[in-house]
């Protein structure tokens, strides 16, 4: 059986789990559909593209199972015309998935090596409205005005205000909150005005952010 087969296979395998799990959002399905997910995976793991395993990458760094990454994406509910903005690029495929989705989306990490790799791989998959920034995401990002859509891929001791912050009216923040040192959480916090709604969603497997860029990655 190819490559090609068995990609194609676990990824029909991972719509029939997800629709189960109450995902039946045809845009977002159709989004990870056209993003090759077997693009943003590194070449020993290419028969767990469509699985629920966590996939190594550089820097310490990983994908999160494919399940784990639709459902964030699911939960964050992103529209056409929106601006999005993630907090940690990793492979780049959750920025892709969001970018057939949203008008535009930047992308921000810590490491310049997964920057450098998440563009590459974004090329691969013909996806033009994803910005990949090297930047340092445990301060906000300062200068990028707001956006509609933030999503976190690391975790915080607490709600950082400053992404709340960026925020527009009727924005949600989706962001691992750490509830003990071995314990994270999704909280998803929706703005209306100047009102903050929480609500806390499910178990993460996100670690504490890093402050500062890296110094040599």
């Amino acid at each position: 059986m190819s490559g090609r087969v068995t990609q194609q296979e676990g990824l029909a395998a991972m719509a029939l789990r997800l629709r189960a799990a109450g995902v039946v959002n045809n845009d977002l399905l159709r989004a990870v559909e056209q993003t090759p997910r077997g693009l943003f995976c590194p070449a020993p793991y290419q028969e767990d593209v469509y699985s629920r395993r966590l996939i190594p990458l550089d820097c310490g760094s990983f994908m999160e199972g494919c399940d784990f990454a639709v459902r964030l994406i699911h939960c964050l509910n992103v529209k056409p015309g929106q601006r999005v903005l993630e907090v940690g690029t990793g492979s780049g495929f959750t920025a892709a998935v969001i970018g057939r989705i949203a008008e535009r989306v930047l992308t921000i990490d810590r490491y310049q090596t997964l920057v450098g790799t998440a563009q590459k791989n974004l090329e691969k998959a013909g996806v033009r409205n994803v910005v990949a920034r090297h930047a340092d995401g445990s301060v906000g990002a300062p200068g990028e005005g707001t956006f509609d859509r933030i999503l976190i891929t690391a975790a915080f001791d607490s709600l950082p205000r400053m992404y709340s912050d960026h925020l527009v009216s009727g924005g949600t923040l989706l962001v691992p909150v750490m509830m003990s040192e071995t314990r994270c959480r999704i909280v998803r916090v929706t703005r209306t005005g100047s009102r903050f709604d929480r609500e806390d969603l499910f178990e993460a497997p996100y670690l504490p952010i890093v402050p500062q860029l890296a110094s040599f990655l």
